[in-house]
């Protein structure tokens, strides 16, 4: 979807041709709006960060000397109305994510929400339908869509080089913590393993598929109801099928591959953030694809938002909403075989 180009995205008459940076808030203080904001840094001549905010000024206010962010709200209504800001990025628990996310949509800022999305499809539903209705910018936090690696992989197989796809492997899990207060094992955090880390083998296997046409899942639920060890058998009319993993009890090989009628393709620990892959096809040498720099990098992302701003793109081609949509519709069709349901649904 495409819309002019916003009129404070335009160059200045003194600059003319000249595009300026992008002014970024950050909506929550925890690690992952650390590491987002870092990166972002590391992006001087693009962007800078002009304020944050969190449920607590003295939060905000640490986060934003933490950083040398100028401005520090400590309410998010602040943040999304703040008209030095020109995209937010949504970084709380995901539980919260429809209500920050919507507040700043509501008032016609652009949005990047982390993953999971939302907590169900509904919500997702909710989000999407209100960015459109609006008119404004707004993408999933999927990094893995915009690593260079995982492009060029959509480019192999596009082109044919392992045939038709029959088979999606993938797999995330990670010893997580023991005490069920912890927002991974809290239900009204959206906690477990499927929404934190079983979305990223979701999204891998649905970004080369697309949605499946049937979902079957087994888990191994907490006291509280969450999911802790839970496997997924996805299947499409095609004939192809995707297994996938995801678990915060155990520490998996987190590799991905996929296997074509002509060959295949593995990736090394780390599928979600990839480094490279490499190619096996019958007859023939196998063929590294790599690429340089920070594997782990959100910069990627960043600059698909900031690309995307200044093009008037209300929605970006490599994280497309109507994607982010079947991933949280099969998440849901997995909570629903396994039986884990959150307050409020």
């Amino acid at each position: 979807m495409l819309s002019a180009r916003p009129e404070w995205l335009k160059p200045k008459a003194e600059g003319a041709g000249v595009e300026r940076k992008i002014r970024w808030g950050v909506l929550a203080t925890g690690g992952i709006a650390a590491s987002f904001t870092q990166d972002l840094l590391g992006m001087p001549e693009d962007a800078e960060v002009v304020a944050v905010a969190s449920r607590t000024l003295e939060g905000a206010k640490g986060f934003a000397e933490r950083f040398g962010i100028p401005g520090a709200y400590g309410s998010w209504a602040e943040l999304a109305e703040d008209g030095d800001v020109d995209v937010v990025y949504v970084a709380t628990p995901h539980a919260a994510h429809r209500a920050a996310a919507g507040l700043c949509l509501e008032a016609g800022k652009p949005v990047l929400c982390e993953k999971p999305f939302t907590l169900n499809a509904r919500e997702a539903q909710e989000l999407v339908a209100l960015a459109r209705q609006r008119g404004v910018f707004l993408m999933e936090a999927m990094w893995t869509y915009c690593s260079p690696v995982v492009r060029r992989l959509v480019e192999v197989v596009a082109e044919g080089a392992i045939g038709e796809v029959r088979t999606v492997h993938a797999d995330f899990g990670l010893v997580g913590p023991d005490d069920p207060g912890h927002r991974l094992r809290d239900p009204a955090a959206g906690g477990g393993a499927l929404l934190d880390l079983g979305v990223y083998p979701v999204a891998f296997a649905q970004l080369l598929l697309g949605e499946p046409d049937r979902v079957q899942a087994d888990a191994l639920l907490s006291p509280e109801g969450v999911d802790l060890n839970t496997g997924m058998l996805l299947g499409w009319d095609s004939g192809a099928t995707a297994l996938l993993s995801c678990s915060i009890v155990a520490d998996t090989p987190l590799t991905a591959s996929v296997t074509g009628t002509a060959g295949r393709i593995e990736f090394p620990r780390g599928f979600f953030y990839p480094e490279g892959f490499t190619l096996f096809r019958d007859g023939r040498d196998p063929e590294e694809f790599r690429v340089e720099g920070r594997r782990d990098s959100m910069q990627h992302e960043a600059a698909e938002v900031m690309r995307c701003l200044r093009a008037g793109e209300t929605e970006s081609p490599l994280v497309p909403l109507d994607g982010t949509l079947a991933v949280m519709r099969t998440l849901d069709a997995v909570r629903d075989r396994v039986g884990v349901r959150y307050p409020g649904e």
